[in-house]
């Protein structure tokens, strides 16, 4: 072999972290002031010491500011660190430590736990060489329209994990494949996992602590899917049993979107432990004060991923293009995104760099992006962040809703705001309605069970006092705070369950639902259950059977609101004429007659949605969608306007009702008569068609 074929078949300096070659592996890492690099090999994955230290050749191994070098006979499996000699500095922002065993920031696999030798140094997890390879058979994104999606969010572990879930792979990717008939059944189109990329299981002192990170929201290594959630506990497992279920639930015409966490790690802050970034380049990869001892910390969690800096925005991007080409994932969800709008002091820039690059990276051109449009410092993004690529979890419109149903005078124009898609957010951003990610519920706060049985958050278990979770819920027990076996109090809060998925089914935007509120799992009024591994978030599906009926009533809107554009369009309503002179959207009182939005106190009302015409199938006609509404404690009697009278009217859905009667999946409930009787806290809708 002629010198400069050794040379190129050896010098791989990119892409970043453990690349397998045909006989051995390049380990290549960013680090600007290290003065020296290794490379330490292990053989076991609770082996205290390393098996082999490899130096860098600084002279040789070094390239500009990466340090790459390849060694022979290395196999997929092999578990590594990294260790990097630099000044230990922090008054300049330099935290090296010679003796620190790092965790490579592109690391595709972890294996193990924390470990603490007796020399006091921090053990983390092993890195993992890992061989991407997987047998996808033709599998390829499944890019559903956002218009036509149903999101879905669920916890891997915590989704399988109680016994009552009754599959052979508990609280793993493979517990998930288990449950894809159910997914299946209930209509769903994609899951939004919370954070699967590794995060720490235990202190790090190695400790068991499962009062800590159950949601997962403290990356540790952003590249590797959590090795917990695997069945198999052989080193890089996760990865192929997550593809496993990438790839069925694909089968299943599920898409996958991931919820990442680039806002902060869990290295902490300057009290935190040495792990990966800060002991490779600290002032590159955080955001540090003017006294550069200290963090920035708008996260809320010790520092602030310094993102808007050229090496880690490089570093987010080869992030999400590997799990959309490595790992098929069809979209994500930034946890606190606005972080992401701040430059390199922390400071709220327009037309951010990372923000518009993700949303014009033409690798991600068929991936869903979505936005947390707030952070842990106080910006609040909601209705502006990014561009048009970008959709938002819409905050004001779980407010409004809530408030709406719980009976808040003056919120009438709200909720036929949110319902129509929110306009006053997006409309004058040259947006759709499809950038409203709408949600009533969330990971982040009461269940839709618990939103209407406490008043008041319990999260003593959370061993806080109960300072922690959020304080304004505009939730409401009616009449008892928690469980009741009051039959009235019973009735109320399922009507208001009901009215509640209803509304959030009905409306323009993208509706998000949260595993087990369609069958009322409770956290029993935990609103923060971040550290809870326990029952308290585990779902219960002994709920599914108990609460069938609401499943079938949450099935049945799915399936409506796929099978009806009068309710996912493209475009904002505008109350205008159409082509048949008739307004795309009418608001009426109880009597039939336009709303006067000036009469705040005023809660019941009725919203008229005609179908829009597709101009490619004349002989097509959708439904008009007729929508009585009464958050009023007290019953009304609402008289049809008269602008519906030229249609016939029959019932879809009448949440003061029991099941079956609550919804009729053919549309083909009792007649509209010209008035109709509404209980108070209930919803009806119904179809009209020449």
């Amino acid at each position: 072999m002629r010198p400069n074929q050794i040379e190129s078949q050896y010098n791989y300096f990119l892409p970043y972290g453990a690349v397998l070659q045909q006989d051995g592996a390049q380990f290549s890492i960013f680090s600007r002031q290290a003065t020296q690099m290794r490379l330490l090999l292990y053989q076991q994955v609770d082996d205290l010491e390393p098996s082999e230290i490899i130096d860098f050749d600084r002279s040789k191994d070094r390239w500009g500011d990466i340090w790459s070098l390849f060694r022979a006979n290395v196999p997929p499996g092999q578990l590594y660190h990294f260790q990097a000699v630099g000044p230990d500095d922090p008054a300049n922002g330099l935290r090296f430590q010679s003796d620190a065993r790092l965790i490579d920031p592109y690391a595709k696999a972890l294996a193990g736990e924390f470990q603490q030798s007796q020399d006091g140094i921090i053990r983390p997890p092993k890195c993992v060489v890992v061989d991407d390879h997987f047998d996808w058979e033709g599998d390829r994104h499944l890019k559903h329209c956002m218009s036509e999606s149903v999101i879905y969010e669920l916890h891997v572990r915590g989704f399988t994990q109680d016994p009552s879930s009754k599959v052979s792979h508990p609280g793993t990717y493979l517990g998930v494949i288990e449950k894809i008939p159910y997914l299946k059944s209930l209509g769903v189109t994609a899951v939004e996992l919370l954070p699967i990329h590794e995060f720490p299981t235990r202190d790090f002192d190695g400790s068991q602590n499962k009062q800590q990170n159950y949601w997962g929201y403290d990356p540790l290594a952003f590249f590797a899917p959590h090795r917990g959630y695997a069945f198999n506990r052989e080193p890089g497992s996760q990865v192929h049993e997550f593809k496993q279920m990438v790839k069925a639930l694909h089968a299943a015409g599920i898409e996958v979107i991931l919820d990442v966490v680039f806002n902060h790690t869990c290295e902490g802050n300057e009290r935190g432990p040495v792990l990966s970034f800060k002991g490779l380049a600290n002032p590159v990869y955080y955001m540090l004060k003017s006294d550069r001892r200290y963090y920035r910390n708008f996260s809320g969690c010790g520092n602030t991923v310094n993102g808007n800096h050229p090496i880690v925005r490089e570093l987010i991007f080869h992030c999400l293009r590997y799990w959309v080409h490595n790992y098929h994932i069809d979209g994500f969800r930034f946890d606190l995104a606005s972080i992401l709008n701040r430059d390199r002091n922390g400071n709220l820039v327009p037309n951010p760099p990372l923000v518009e690059a993700i949303g014009e990276d033409p690798l991600l051109a068929d991936t869903k992006i979505i936005a947390e449009a707030w952070d842990a410092a106080g910006a609040y993004q909601v209705g502006c962040f990014g561009d048009e690529r970008w959709a938002e979890w819409n905050g004001k419109y779980r407010d409004d809703v809530r408030r709406y149903w719980r009976g808040d005078t003056g919120t009438r124009g709200a909720l036929a705001t949110r319902l129509c898609g929110s306009a006053d957010l997006y409309q004058d951003g040259g947006r759709s309605p499809i950038s409203s990610i709408n949600f009533i519920t969330s990971h982040d706060g009461f269940t839709m069970n618990d939103l209407v049985s406490y008043r008041d958050k319990h999260n003593t278990a959370n061993g806080e006092g109960n300072r922690d979770g959020d304080n304004n819920n505009y939730s409401e027990n009616f009449g008892c705070e928690g469980p009741s076996d009051q039959a009235d109090i019973q009735q109320t809060r399922q009507r208001q369950i009901k009215n509640l998925l209803a509304t959030l089914l009905l409306s323009q935007g993208v509706p998000m639902l949260v595993a087990g509120d369609e069958f009322r799992r409770t956290q029993q009024g935990n609103n923060n259950a971040y550290c809870q591994d326990n029952g308290i978030s585990w779902l219960d599906w002994s709920m599914e059977h108990l609460h069938r009926d609401l499943v079938r009533f949450v099935r049945t809107l799915i399936a409506f609101r796929l099978a009806q554009p009068t309710v996912r369009r493209l475009h904002f309503l505008t109350g205008l004429p159409q082509t048949d002179g008739k307004p795309d959207v009418s608001w009426f009182n109880v009597f039939g007659i336009e709303v006067d939005w000036n009469k705040q106190g005023e809660l019941p009302m009725a919203c008229l949605l005609k179908a829009p015409s597709r101009q490619e199938d004349p002989e097509c006609h959708d439904p008009d969608l007729l929508i009585l509404l009464n958050s009023a404690a007290e019953p009304h009697q609402f008289t049809t306007p008269a602008i519906t009278h030229s249609l016939k009217w029959n019932l879809f859905l009448n949440t003061a009702e029991e099941s079956p009667g609550d919804i009729y999946p053919n549309c083909d409930g009792p007649a509209l008569d010209e008035t109709f009787f509404l209980t108070g806290k209930s919803m009806a809708a119904f179809v009209g068609k020449p």
